[in-house]
């Protein structure tokens, strides 16, 4: 895609059709998953490629997969979409009576019908259950102050480590340490700093925003900024980078992701507004970390985001994903609000461009969570669809300003969609 030619190019944004797209694509992600994904066991299935329930007689169930899905579907109900109220309240319970670990505190990473499958207390599981507690209280869910007030005591006695600005991992279920308790990752703390900030709007309560703040300065303004805004994801307890590190390929994969530089992109900026914009390293660094993931992480033969770089450039796993196309769109959106030029705008295109070719799914409904180097459909990572999030918030944040969490615009600004 060349230059945009136009002068004075209106925003896709802006334009009513697009718009309409937009808003079409999020109503063909709820249908798809909708209809299919309540177990009445409780929880939620994790579907089969093509939408139909997996056959197995007592699937497990992540804490990650329950609390997204409630954050979705509470964004239904703020949208107005009939049905969506019931599927929060289904999560809600289940999370409440069966991920709820009522001997030890926190929350189980994984259940099935007769308990606790991996009791581990993750601390990614518990940014989750942050975000689906604000979000049940920005629709006003019986179970939300209670859910809320639980994990946030879990997060601050357990996880939260005062003394570098983030959280801790993991944990044994007794809350003993887990595989010696010396790994710390950016993952979890990227994901709860997107549901402090979401906590922060529904109480109004600054110590989750001041925490939102702290672990972005350490992560981006202090880490990523000494490696050329390549954000690292691995490291030791004192949090010193570990670039040799390599563990699970879907949640800790070697080198760096350019999925999360575009993710953290958008936080950083949205965490400036909710701050009142008077961290002044934050718009730079947002557009720094969008430039080197379309410098380095964008295929420029193919389209798409690769998984991972290592530490030298090189592209080590060059399958590409749906969520780093999402969070893309997520962040060209939010840059082009606060620093609109040519190159955030034909980014955005571009990216929607590649999502609307390869990644929308016209056999099956939703989104291909996977695609080879060459862009063809592959299940190796993501054999089953278990995620609306990152699809969902990619499709509905450009419908609204760029000022805060969905949650919060669309309760704001949704009548006027």
């Amino acid at each position: 895609m060349g230059q945009i030619a136009e002068a004075n190019p209106e925003k896709w944004k802006d334009r009513p059709y697009h718009r309409r797209w937009l808003m079409g694509q999020a109503d063909n992600l709820f249908n798809f998953f909708e209809g299919a994904i309540i177990n009445p066991k409780g929880g939620f299935f994790e579907l089969n490629l093509d939408g139909s329930v997996p056959k197995a007689d007592n699937p497990v169930r992540g804490i990650h997969v329950t609390c997204r899905m409630i954050h979705c579907f509470a964004i239904a109900h703020l949208l107005g979409r009939p049905g969506a109220w019931d599927i929060v309240d289904h999560g809600m319970t289940f999370l409440w009576n069966r991920h709820r670990d009522t001997e030890h505190g926190g929350y189980f990473w994984r259940v099935d019908d007769n308990g606790p499958v991996d009791a581990s207390k993750q601390g990614y599981g518990h940014a989750f259950v942050l975000l689906a507690a604000s979000s049940a209280k920005a629709v006003g869910h019986p179970l939300a102050d209670e859910l809320l007030a639980d994990i946030t005591a879990v997060i601050n006695n357990r996880f939260w480590e005062d003394a570098h600005g983030a959280i801790a991992e993991e944990f044994e279920r007794d809350w003993s340490a887990k595989d010696g308790g010396t790994y710390r990752g950016q993952n979890c703390n990227m994901h709860l700093t997107e549901a402090l900030m979401a906590a922060f709007e529904v109480t109004g309560e600054r110590d989750y925003l001041a925490k939102a703040e702290r672990i972005a300065d350490l992560i981006i303004n202090r880490k990523a900024a000494e490696l050329s805004f390549r954000v690292p994801e691995h490291f030791d307890a004192d949090w010193t980078v570990d670039q040799d590190y390599d563990g699970d390929q879907m949640f800790r994969p070697s080198g760096s992701t350019p999925g999360h530089w575009l993710e953290w992109a958008r936080l950083v900026l949205q965490l400036w507004t909710l701050g009142g914009r008077k961290h002044d390293w934050m718009p730079e660094a947002a557009k720094a970390l969008f430039f080197q993931s379309m410098a380095l992480g964008w295929d420029r033969d193919r389209g798409g985001f690769v998984y991972t770089i290592g530490w030298d450039n090189a592209v080590s796993r060059a399958f590409k994903l749906w969520w780093p196309m999402a969070e893309g769109a997520g962040a060209a959106h939010f840059l082009n609000e606060h620093a609109f030029g040519d190159f955030h705008e034909e980014s955005y295109r571009k990216i929607w461009d590649t999502i609307a070719r390869h990644f929308v799914d016209r056999e099956n409904g939703g989104w291909h969570q996977q695609l080879s180097e060459d862009m063809k459909p592959e299940a190796e990572l993501f054999p089953t669809r278990d995620d609306i999030y990152h699809a969902l918030q990619a499709c509905l944040i450009p419908l609204f300003p760029a000022d805060g969490s969905l949650t919060k615009m669309i309760a704001e600004h949704g009548a006027a969609l």
